[in-house]
């Protein structure tokens, strides 16, 4: 069953290729034959490879932007942006974040390895990663 799916997924997509071809190769000789009573043959058949070179030209640059594109690294995430949400919470909830400090507090009393553990982890979060 998928190996009668699969055959028939590959006779569709060469099907669709051969369209593409038989149209591609209808296009180029359309072109010859309006131009070729203007131009004589050659001149016709050098516009036609013209046209042709324009449009894989074409095609090649805006495969190698789209490559450039997926080359770069996502932007990492803005420090400040971090910052500049923890202050906009405490403006909104203060006495949420009262409470989010008291209980952090807390927290850091009873298990200072814990404490140690999270500020190692802030602080090489800010380094930059090796290379």
């Amino acid at each position: 069953m998928i190996f009668g799916k699969t055959l028939t997924a590959l006779a569709a997509a060469a099907a669709i290729a051969a369209a593409a071809a038989v149209s591609v190769v209808a296009a180029a000789f359309a072109l010859f034959a309006v131009l070729a009573p203007h131009l004589g043959a050659a001149g016709a058949a050098a516009v036609v490879a013209a046209v042709a070179a324009a449009i894989v030209g074409i095609a090649g640059l805006l495969a190698a932007f789209k490559a450039e594109e997926r080359s770069r690294p996502p932007p990492g995430p803005d420090p400040m942006a971090f910052a500049e949400q923890a202050i906009e919470m405490v403006k909104q909830r203060p006495i949420l974040t009262v409470g989010a400090g008291l209980a952090a507090g807390i927290i850091a009393f009873r298990n200072p390895a814990l404490a140690a553990i999270v500020a190692k982890a802030f602080v090489d979060s800010q380094k930059p990663p090796p290379r």
